[in-house]
């Protein structure tokens, strides 16, 4: 296993940084919440398309960028710690994943068809379950499959279904089918401005069975979590890093408040946090990628150990910028939000300690 980053890796970094500052700074994702419509799809195009991050794990046969899960680990650090609104997660992560996952049974043709236009952007989709739904635990699917092979019921609170064009419908048994078009997708109040949910509706919706196996959904979910421990990475890197900056410079009695040594002491249990939650998150993508024997370990590690470190991070950094980190101007609440969000997203922190429980034998 190696969790330090490569040359690639930190050049894809600095690619995808790069783009976000100049195109998606925190002030206008503070403007673009207060609108109608919070994704940015003038950025998404330019992540997607321009740069081909939404096809990095897409194999090359599929004109995707045959990279692996680590380097769509970088991208999703990247993406939170700019709080950028776009549908990565639900397109190049869930429902990305769960087409790979379904390679084996799936036509060939219905299934390049997909993962192309996911991969240059065309086209959005997402993975059609609850933000809330979490590996390692049964799932109960909302939605019958009729005879003629459509597809009706409901399905709540599904993260980037907004906009979204092809979606990954698990059925009858954990089944997965792709469906195009025929559903209605209808927006939900959410913690996360940059994240919205909606939720789902098929009434005799055209639909094709992609698997009928199972292990697709779980290893759509399990990649999920997985990376979004890197999405958590990202925010409480910005979070240290802000209230780092921040009290340094803001005095109190002619003095830095840095230099307080009760407040050195905890930016610096906050930073030995991080530093932990660097090294699971590399180790569960890594995990992910090389498809390693332990990788579910190395996810429920991750999952709850950096899930909880983003909540504190983003808290120490709305409490550490005193008054000013309350207000709506400052960015510290989209973190906290986006935090909160993710540390109840494909698992809560409890959750996969309890799966890490019974994965290494410990008793509960």
């Amino acid at each position: 296993m190696n969790l330090l980053y490569t040359e690639i890796e930190e050049e894809l970094r600095a690619s995808v940084r790069d783009l976000l500052a100049d195109h998606s700074p925190v002030s206008a994702v503070l403007a673009r919440i207060e609108g109608p419509g919070a994704y940015d799809p003038a950025l998404w195009r330019q992540l997607a398309a321009e740069l081909g991050a939404a096809g990095l794990q897409v194999p090359e046969r599929y004109a995707g960028a045959g990279a692996s899960l680590r380097e769509t680990a970088v991208v999703m650090e990247e993406l939170g710690r700019a709080v950028a609104p776009v549908p990565f997660l639900g397109s190049a992560v869930l429902a990305t994943t769960a087409l790979l996952a379904a390679q084996d049974s799936a036509p060939d043709d219905v299934l390049g068809n997909a993962l192309g236009a996911l991969a240059d952007g065309s086209r959005t989709g997402t993975l059609a379950v609850p933000l809330s739904s979490a590996p390692g635990r049964p799932f109960t699917p909302t939605v019958t499959l009729h005879p003629d092979g459509t597809l009706s019921g409901r399905v709540t609170s599904v993260a980037d279904a907004l906009g979204a064009d092809l979606l990954v419908v698990p059925g009858p048994d954990c089944s997965l089918h792709l469906v195009e078009t025929g559903f209605t997708a209808t927006p939900r109040t959410s913690l996360d401005l940059t994240r919205p949910l909606a939720d789902l509706t098929f009434d005799r919706t055209p639909a094709r069975l992609l698997t009928a196996d199972p292990a697709a959904l779980q290893r759509a979910l399990l990649t999920g979590a997985g990376l979004l421990a890197s999405e958590q990475l990202g925010i409480a890197e910005w979070c240290l890093a802000a209230t780092v900056g921040y009290l340094r410079e803001r005095r109190q009695f002619n003095r830095p408040l840095g230099s307080f040594q009760a407040l050195k002491h905890r930016l610096a249990d906050l930073w030995l946090d991080v530093v932990g939650a660097r090294a699971a998150a590399r180790a569960a993508a890594d995990a992910l990628a090389t498809e390693a024997a332990d990788a579910a370990v190395a996810v429920a590690v991750a999952a709850s150990h950096c899930g909880t470190v983003a909540v504190r991070a983003a808290e120490e950094c709305v409490q550490l910028h005193g008054g000013i980190g309350m207000t709506w101007e400052h960015p510290a609440h989209l973190y906290l939000k986006r935090a909160k969000a993710d540390h109840l997203a494909l698992g809560t922190p409890a959750h996969h300690r309890a799966v890490l429980a019974g994965l290494v034998d410990l008793p509960a």
